[in-house]
């Protein structure tokens, strides 16, 4: 392993006690109405070339020998095995307890021999392709209840491109026909972020208006675009930005001064996804206007 990726794992395990330990923090025990009551996400916009993002989902799972499953149905294959190439940054990381998940067969995804490895997972990662293959494959299946308890036991759950997708409640671009159509043949994600839709490829395919539709004809989400090489990490009802480039929010029932459809966050930006208010470290979000308390699924 380098020097620099000895680096960046060290700072991610530092980072990943310091919020482990700040599990008993108001973002984590107050009623939590949008994010994961306990564990986090990590919701990445695909490109991913930084090896802190993928590092800080490592941490946050506990370290290089955490037991992470790696899920990639929504790339197509009929088939993935333990030689998915897709394993090697985990392994540049330093990360041994690997394993790689696959099934189209919603029967198999609701056996307890194929769930098996999610009920030991501290991580669990979705990479990209499309999001309706993992809709098709495992919404609403013992998979699905699966990732919800990685998360209820302080685990973490994370994807890039149609992996950070999934991870909300409104499938954007869900069709199966084509992946520039918003509102298509699958519109319902895993929810573990409530009310939100999620785009991925933001600046870098130049998608920036199109989530607008979206909140458009559904103005009780909140859209959550990323760009590649960038990411949210969602602890409670608070996320970070990390990574290199930005994140745009859009919120229908929120006009801003400028006339805008939607404004960006970068790297080090936070917000409050009850309140829907920006903010910096150190300074406090906007007031509460927008709380709606609902029970986690």
């Amino acid at each position: 392993m380098s020097t620099d990726v000895k680096h960046v794992m060290r700072m991610a395990a530092v980072l990943g006690l310091a919020l482990a330990v700040s599990d008993g923090s108001s973002a984590q025990t107050a009623t939590v109405a949008v994010g994961p009551p306990a564990g986090a996400l990590v919701v990445v916009g695909g490109g991913l070339r930084d090896p802190a993002i993928l590092a800080r989902f490592v941490g946050l799972a506990g370290g290089p020998d955490a037991p992470i499953v790696v899920i990639p149905t929504a790339g197509g294959s009929e088939t993935y095995d333990q030689s998915y190439p897709g394993l090697q940054p985990f392994r540049d990381l330093g990360a041994t307890d690997l394993l790689v998940l696959h099934t189209t067969d919603r029967d198999v995804a609701n056996s307890e021999s194929f769930v098996a490895p999610l009920r030991r997972a501290r991580g669990v990662w979705f990479p990209g392709g499309r999001q309706w293959r993992l809709a098709d494959a495992y919404l609403d299946t013992a998979v699905q209840e699966a990732l919800r308890d990685v998360l209820r036991r302080g685990g973490v759950v994370g994807g890039s491109s149609a992996g950070a997708t999934i991870l909300g409640s409104y499938l954007a671009r869900g069709d199966s026909a084509t992946n520039t159509i918003m509102m298509g043949d699958h519109v319902v994600g895993f929810g573990f972020l409530r009310d939100t839709a999620i785009d991925q490829h933001l600046l870098r395919r130049n998608r920036q208006f199109d989530l607008i539709s979206v909140v458009e004809a559904h103005p009780e989400l909140l859209g959550i675009g990323l760009d590649e090489d960038t990411a949210i990490v969602v602890r409670g009802d608070e996320f970070e930005v990390i990574g290199r480039s930005y994140v745009a929010i859009y919120d229908h029932a929120r006009q801003l001064d400028s006339g805008g459809r939607f404004y960006f966050l970068e790297a080090g930006d936070r917000f409050d996804l009850r309140t829907r208010r920006a903010f910096r470290l150190g300074q406090a979000p906007g007031p509460a206007d927008r709380v709606v308390t609902r029970p986690w699924p």
